[in-house]
């Protein structure tokens, strides 16, 4: 099994599709498609992951960055039967890449996702606070 990696910009109907695939559906509004394309087109960097034989997405990374200083990685969602392949961690690594050397890297984990950043060596946030969404 060969995986491609990209940046590109994806439709709120294929981000769907991986959200419900990655299991990360449960925790995002899919039911609101217009909000989902509100996501994606406030999304600074969109990196993609994708079987190369079928070029289906298995993976999708949604960053918003200043390319300068900060980068947080909003969504992290990899097909459930993609799993344990490695496609997260270099999902990770290449948004790291495109977001520079000057910028920090953070995320707000899953509950079930924290022994997967605890495995590929990500360093957790002591000091991050968090106003809940109201909607």
């Amino acid at each position: 099994m060969s995986i491609s990696y990209q940046v590109e910009t994806i439709t709120a109907h294929q981000f769907v599709d991986i959200l419900a695939r990655s299991g990360l559906g449960a925790r995002r509004p899919v039911e609101d498609l217009p909000r989902l394309q509100r996501m994606l087109d406030g999304a600074d960097l969109v990196i993609t992951a994708r079987e190369s034989a079928t070029g289906k997405i298995v993976g999708v990374a949604r960053s918003l960055t200043d390319w300068s200083y900060a980068c947080y990685l909003a969504d992290l969602a990899v097909d459930v039967s993609y799993q344990r392949k490695g496609i997260g961690a270099k999902m990770i690594e290449l948004t790291r890449e495109h977001a520079g050397d000057e910028s920090f890297c953070l995320l707000i984990s899953a509950p079930e996702a924290v022994d997967f950043y605890r495995a590929i060596g990500m360093p957790p946030a002591d000091r991050a606070f968090m106003y809940p969404r109201l909607k």
